[in-house]
């Protein structure tokens, strides 16, 4: 039964699943890593754009970031630093149009586009003996999806998967998310979002109808009228249903942790997936009491204790 306790017992503050979650994302202070930048172009005539940290190490992680994030993101920086330090070499993805620079195809990135990951670990595995998949949120859940979806066959290269704060139930976090608690998430979200369908319009005029936009108050309807139509999905639901890592979960057999915490504001209590974890023996699950989302603060200390975590699962791995 993989159902691991966790020790994380944050300061009196941070036992608030909210300032959690926002001081990680607004105060904490990362010294930018000097990553070199390679451009991958894709099978249908698009790119990503990929931040290397390499050291000579044979092994390498590739980390992929949250929705509207990017290698820029303090999570994705600190993440990089602790495991460069440590030995690994890293590989931090920019989704589709999240490198600052827009993607030539109408397409964007989604939970499920387990296709650009894909492309990333075929450029690092010919380099690299060993490689390793970390995802924060979104993120997450494509690594874990991935792990488990079958739809690409998994390199024995490949050695393990680890995602935090993962809303593995993309449906049931949609709802979470409409709480009025949780209304300056989707109100930040929902800003750069707004702007990249605006640019998209551009670019595809005839294809981008941008007067939806007046529709859009929730993520929901953002992933109704845009994430879903633009990724061939017939809706919101329908993309849910199929991007979604939960119904995978069952059949990945490579070693995974997930690490969601119980106060995370952003999941339902769908994306708590206890009896995945004990069916698989592969699986493991870690929901401290704290933490927040993608936050897991640990005060005067420069790596946090989720970040610790991971690297302790992968050098296990």
């Amino acid at each position: 039964m993989p159902i691991i306790a966790a020790d994380y017992q944050p300061s009196f503050p941070f036992r608030n699943g909210h300032i959690n979650t926002v001081y990680s994302s607004l105060f904490r202070k990362i010294k930018p890593l000097p990553f070199v930048r390679k451009r991958i172009e894709t099978a249908d005539d698009d790119f990503l754009d990929i931040d290397f940290l390499e050291n000579g190490s044979e092994k390498i992680v590739i980390l992929c970031h949250g929705l509207e994030g990017s290698s820029s993101s303090k999570y994705i920086q600190a993440t990089a630093r602790l495991l460069h330090e440590n030995g690994y070499a890293i590989a931090a993805m920019n989704y589709r149009f999240c490198s600052g620079e827009i993607n030539r195809q109408l397409i964007t990135y989604h939970s499920g586009r387990t296709e650009d990951l894909t492309a990333v670990i075929n450029e690092v595995l010919p380099r690299y003996m060993a490689v390793y998949l970390v995802g924060f949120s979104l993120g997450g859940n494509l690594v874990l999806k991935y792990s488990g979806d079958g739809l690409y066959p998994i390199h024995p290269k490949i050695k393990a998967t680890v995602g935090i704060s993962v809303p593995v139930d993309l449906h049931g976090s949609s709802l979470v998310l409409q709480k009025g608690e949780n209304f300056i998430y989707t109100w930040r979200f929902l800003i750069t979002l707004a702007k990249k369908i605006r640019l998209k319009h551009k670019q595809y005029p005839e294809q981008v109808d941008v007067s939806l936009l007046k529709k859009v108050k929730k993520l929901i309807d953002f992933d109704e009228h845009y994430t879903s139509k633009l990724n061939g999905f017939s809706d919101a639901k329908d993309y849910y249903a199929k991007a979604n890592c939960k119904q995978f979960l069952s059949s990945i057999k490579l070693p995974a942790l997930l690490i969601n915490a119980l106060d995370d504001p952003f999941l339902s209590a769908s994306c708590f997936p206890y009896a995945e974890a004990e069916k698989n023996k592969n699986f493991s699950l870690m929901t401290p009491s704290h933490g927040g989302h993608v936050g897991f603060v640990s005060s005067g200390r420069e790596y946090y204790w989720v970040e610790k975590e991971i690297l302790s699962f992968l050098d296990k791995n």
